[in-house]
């Protein structure tokens, strides 16, 4: 997929790097960072033999940051976010996430750290069509085991957050392509996670749209003080973050000028 060229920023996205910035220029807890991964290795066996996706490979990002990852098809981008959000685990290496090392976690380890630490938006919603939207929202909160009408204003709550209150009771096939990640985003964020992980969450969408969403996206990071990673083939937004790497040859390599704290 070819790459779009970088856009100039919005003005909310300005607003949102001098935010972060001072941010970390007046707090000491700036230079701890929320992700450490050092020497992170991941190999699959093929039928064709070991395809190797990451070699030595290192980050770390710092509480605030909204970080764009770029790079062609078939780099790894997915399996990295998989990776630091304990969907998967390193052939070798240390990912360190919110004081906690991912890749020694078990599977019931693994999953009360997702719930608890991590919101996901994928390119695909995953609402389940069954359910309204207030109740998808909602799910996260009734598998932590709060109770069900706690968990539903909460979820109310978080749809008035993404412009979506009207739209409560609306199923997943009632809703547009937009509407659908909207609701997504609400669900990834209904627990309050520290940490966003996004991987393609406009991919789906005209341009008009993830623009959109987007924007609710920035606007939601700089409210509640999220830390975001991103995936995405779209320079135009990757060019909106502030900070942006690209995933090439099993290395992550800077783009730009790396944040106060953070080396590039």
């Amino acid at each position: 997929m070819m790459l779009s060229s970088p856009a100039v920023a919005s003005p909310a996205s300005r607003f949102m790097r001098e935010s972060n910035l001072r941010v970390r220029e007046n707090s000491s807890l700036a230079a701890v960072p929320l992700i450490q991964v050092s020497k992170l290795e991941k190999t699959y066996q093929t039928a064709r033999g070991a395809l190797t996706l990451f070699r030595e490979l290192e980050l770390t990002v710092v509480p605030g940051e909204l970080m764009a990852i770029v790079g062609q098809s078939g780099t790894g981008k997915s399996t990295l976010l998989h990776i630091l959000g304990a969907l998967d685990a390193p052939t070798a290496g240390t990912v360190h996430c919110a004081s906690t090392n991912v890749a020694t976690l078990n599977a019931r380890e693994a999953a009360a750290f997702r719930n608890r630490e991590i919101g996901y938006v994928w390119q695909f919603h995953y609402l389940l069509p069954e359910f309204s939207a207030l109740e998808n929202v909602a799910m996260p909160l009734m598998a932590r085991g709060i109770n069900r009408r706690q968990a539903l204003d909460d979820a109310s709550n978080w749809l008035k957050e993404v412009d979506l209150q009207d739209r409560s009771e609306h199923r997943p096939g009632e809703l547009s392509g937009g509407e659908q990640q909207r609701v997504a985003l609400a669900r990834a964020l209904v627990g309050n996670p520290g940490l966003l992980l996004a991987d393609e969450p406009t991919g789906d969408l005209d341009e008009t749209t993830a623009g959109r969403i987007f924007d609710l996206l920035e606007r939601l990071h700089v409210t509640h003080g999220l830390t975001s990673i991103l995936v995405t083939h779209n320079l135009d937004l990757a060019a909106r973050c502030t900070r942006t790497l690209r995933l090439e040859g099993g290395r992550l390599h800077a783009m730009g000028i790396a944040p106060p704290g953070v080396p590039a």
